[in-house]
């Protein structure tokens, strides 16, 4: 049988005592309205956020970019501009030192010393000349040395720089200690060691004359000689007039104002020498001493 929809209804709502029509209603009330999505802000609601949208995000990248870059390049060009001051003032200095009159040696301030007896300090100053004009941090100093070395009567040369232009000079000169005659009438002068320093016309009055050629043949007998005579002490040395020698064993010579002295062979010089000095205050008036033996001298 085909029941009526009002008949239904109400016989639902008997059963139910209305509740089925409330809960739709009380549904549709308690339903609370639609809000907006917190990312899609409106005029109504500024609490929303904001979406970044791409060409934002590009923007800002750029202007950080460009920020980086010109920071950068200030940073290049600061130290770049460092690095040019300390090349100019490198090559400033390096002008100064090398190329500037003012570390440029000057002849004039030049100081020398030690130049004896037979060095001419003409010739020092000739060579030291040479270098004239140049920087003193360019000069070479140990070839100068070598060039005054060269020189007769120069056993060795220091030399020094004294700033801003000076040198100093400092010779050890190789002083004569015997007078050797020769064939025409003048005189070598030969230094401690046998070499000749020098020549002069007349024997100086303060070295003793050596009557031994001077050639190979007489070569020992020479050295024998020239080593007595720096053994002595000087006192001694100063008063040897005449010396002479056929072979390495007969040295003898003559004291000015004193007797004839036997001296032997070179060996036990420096003993020979104190006996000596003793025998001339004991034997003032003695014509001959002999101290070819040392431990046994004689006098007559």
């Amino acid at each position: 049988m085909q029941t009526q929809p009002g008949v239904l209804s109400r016989t639902l709502s008997t059963l139910t005592g209305g509740r089925l029509g409330r809960s739709g209603a009380e549904a549709s009330e308690t339903q609370p309205a639609h809000r907006p999505s917190p990312t899609s802000g409106t005029l109504a609601t500024p609490w929303a956020k904001t979406a970044a949208t791409p060409s934002t995000v590009s923007t800002r990248m750029q202007d950080r970019l460009k920020e980086k870059r010109s920071a950068h390049r200030r940073l290049l060009s600061a130290r770049w501009g460092r690095r040019a001051l300390y090349a100019a003032g490198g090559v400033a200095a390096a002008w100064v030192l090398l190329m500037s009159p003012v570390f440029a040696f000057d002849d004039d301030n030049l100081e020398a010393s030690g130049f004896g007896t037979v060095v001419d300090p003409a010739d020092v100053e000739a060579i030291v000349a040479e270098s004239a004009g140049t920087s003193l941090v360019l000069l070479n100093t140990a070839h100068v040395s070598d060039r005054l070395e060269e020189l007769v009567g120069v056993k060795e040369a220091r030399v020094e720089r004294v700033w801003p232009a000076g040198l100093r000079v400092t010779i050890d000169s190789a002083e004569p200690v015997a007078a050797i005659p020769v064939a025409d009438g003048t005189f070598v002068l030969l230094d401690e060691s046998g070499t000749q320093v020098a020549e002069a016309e007349a024997a100086p009055e303060d070295l003793p004359v050596v009557n031994v050629p001077v050639d190979a043949e007489n070569s020992r007998i020479l050295d024998g000689v020239i080593a007595v005579i720096d053994e002595v002490p000087v006192s001694l040395r100063d008063r040897i007039q005449d010396v002479e020698a056929q072979t390495e064993d007969s040295i003898h010579f003559v004291l000015r104002d004193g007797p004839r002295v036997e001296w032997g062979s070179a060996e036990e010089s420096a003993l020979k020498a104190q006996v000596l000095l003793v025998l001339l205050e004991e034997q003032a008036d003695a014509d001959v001493i002999d101290v070819s033996a040392p431990t046994l001298p004689t006098v007559s």
